[in-house]
C-alpha cells in the first residue's frame, strides 16, 4: 500500500537528510490523511494514488506558471519534487502507445467523427485510468478523428 510506503520512504529521507524529498513525501501524507477523515475511512490503495495524481498536476500546473511569470528557481524546485511524486504513481503510456490504443479503441467502438470523442474519452480513461494522460489521449484523438 501506498500509505506505508510513504512512512518508510520519509524515515530513509530522513535519515539520508534529503530535505525536499522528505518535506514532498509529507505533504502527500498529509493530503491522504485529510482525504481518510473527510470520508471516515482508510483510502483504498487506488484512491491513494488518486491523491498522489491530483498532487503531480498541480506541481505540473505551477510548473507552467512559475515558467511563465520567469522564475526558473520555484519552476525548479516544483520540478524536483514532482519527480519525488511521479516514483510512486504507474508509469504513463508515451505518445506512441497512447497513440495506438486510441486506434484500437476507435476501430473497437467503430468511433469516426469527432463528436464521438467524449465517448472514446470516456472509454478509454476508464480502461487505462492512470496509463494514459488525458490531454496526450485528447490531442491524439483529436488528430485521428474526422
Amino acid at each position: 500500500m501506498l500509505k506505508q510506503k510513504l512512512g518508510e520512504d520519509v524515515k530513509t529521507a530522513m535519515k539520508a537528510g534529503q530535505t525536499l524529498e522528505r518535506d514532498t513525501l509529507r505533504l502527500l501524507q498529509a493530503e491522504i490523511q485529510k482525504r481518510e477523515v473527510a470520508l471516515g475511512r482508510d483510502l483504498t490503495p487506488e484512491e491513494q494514488l488518486d491523491a498522489c495524481a491530483k498532487a503531480v498536476k498541480t506541481r505540473q500546473e505551477s510548473i507552467e506558471q512559475f515558467d511563465k511569470a520567469g522564475r526558473k528557481d520555484l519552476a525548479d524546485k516544483e520540478r524536483a519534487e514532482m519527480a519525488v511524486l511521479q516514483r510512486y504513481l504507474p508509469k504513463v503510456l508515451d505518445e506512441a502507445q497512447t497513440r495506438a490504443l486510441v486506434q484500437g479503441l476507435i476501430a473497437e467502438l467503430k468511433i469516426g467523427a469527432k463528436k464521438d470523442l467524449g465517448v472514446l474519452m470516456k472509454a478509454l480513461l476508464a480502461r487505462h485510468k492512470g496509463e494514459v494522460d488525458g490531454k496526450l489521449v485528447q490531442k491524439v484523438a483529436g488528430e485521428l478523428l474526422t
